[in-house]
């Protein structure tokens, strides 16, 4: 089974979410800017989600981080139950 290290920042908004990629493609800081606007409790760490395999998420967001998202690189917002998520796969375990 494949496992991921991810994190991400949960927003209300689609133009918010496309303004914080704007802003981490730029060049800020991912935990950062998940401290300052993540809605969901891991935004106090640097959004970050820890391990989890396949399944662990909604089909949405399992679907962007099992993809071939390079590791590192932002996602486009994707959409859920919950809001906007901006994802990072931070490592890969196979």
């Amino acid at each position: 089974m494949s496992r991921v290290v991810a994190s991400h920042i949960l927003v209300s908004s689609e133009t918010e979410a496309f303004d914080l990629k704007e802003k981490i493609d730029a060049g800020e800081s991912f935990a950062d800017l998940a401290k300052q606007h993540s809605s969901c409790p891991s935004g106090k760490d640097g959004g970050s989600l820890g391990e989890f395999g396949r399944g662990a998420m909604v089909a949405e967001f399992d679907q962007v981080v099992f993809s071939d998202l390079p590791v590192g690189q932002c996602s486009e917002p994707v959409k859920t139950q919950f809001g906007y998520h901006v994802l990072v796969v931070d490592k890969r375990l196979g």
